[in-house]
């Protein structure tokens, strides 16, 4: 017989049973399952990314055990529960989705009425950003950056930054701009290597930073994504540079920087 979500949510109480579960499980707290939480999406990102299909059942049940988690310490405190956090996304969804529930309600207009077909995805994107600010303007007043996550990784955290202040007009209309501000940056970090000041280096290598992933959101361009990209080809050619030289009788002190290179082009000449 194949288990349901009722299975797991019974398989968590029992983990952290008092008396009879898992020393592990009991152990932990809502600060201490964050880097699990993190570790598991990035591998569901990572099989995804490698069209694993095999597997990425796997990776979406180790990540759905984390909200499942969140959910029986949340219920242990008498925070929330599962129930509450299913009622709340359900609402919020309905709420962001107006086009699809024009009466607010998730039911009632399944029979009666049908999503609208003249909007598109653009202006459904815009739809989204807008009720999300009208939701923000109804809790406790604050900064337009406030809400932003700290916990973010520095580029997600860099998008989402660039794009809130895009909302109240502080940006560029197109990459142009941008690609001048890049220059200017990198203007001014070799002024500061010049001076061989670390902090300044620092600082001005995260503006240099910051301005590219500008760039990359102008472009349409998923920073992370294409970093992502670029690091798993640099491991494909690296690999080809490295098997080179392994089929040598020579160490890799032995090479100069010349003769890396051209393996390094060898592995761009054949598609790595």
């Amino acid at each position: 017989m194949a288990h349901d979500i009722q299975d797991l949510i019974y398989l968590m109480q029992r983990l952290r049973d008092p008396d009879t579960g898992c020393p592990w499980d009991l152990k932990q707290s809502f600060a201490t399952i964050v880097p699990h939480t993190l570790e598991e999406a990035y591998e569901v990102a990572d099989t995804i990314e490698r069209e694993d299909w095999e597997h990425l059942k796997d990776e979406l049940g180790d990540l759905l055990f984390q909200v499942i988690f969140y959910a029986q310490l949340g219920d242990e405190e008498q925070r929330f529960d599962l129930d509450a956090i299913v009622d709340n996304l359900v609402q919020k969804l309905v709420r962001r989705h107006p086009h699809v529930f024009p009466n607010g309600q998730l039911r009632a207009e399944r029979a009666v009425s049908a999503p609208d077909e003249d909007i598109d995805a653009a202006q459904v994107k815009a739809n989204w950003e807008a009720i999300k600010q009208q939701e923000r303007d109804t809790k406790a007043r604050s900064g337009v950056l406030d809400d932003v996550p700290r916990a973010l990784p520095a580029l997600s955290r860099a998008v989402k930054l660039q794009k809130r202040a895009s909302q109240v007009g502080f940006d560029w209309n197109d990459p142009l701009p941008v690609l001048d501000k890049i220059a200017e940056e990198i203007d001014e970090l070799r002024e500061a290597y010049a001076k061989g000041d670390h902090r300044e280096i620092e600082s001005e290598l995260g503006d240099m930073l910051f301005a590219q992933v500008n760039l990359a959101r102008h472009l349409g361009v998923n920073p992370e994504t294409a970093l992502r990209s670029t690091n798993q080809k640099f491991e494909r050619r690296f690999g080809h540079v490295e098997q080179r030289v392994n089929e040598s009788d020579r160490e890799w002190q032995q090479f100069t920087l010349d003769e890396l290179d051209g393996f390094w082009d060898e592995a761009k000449a054949k598609g790595l």
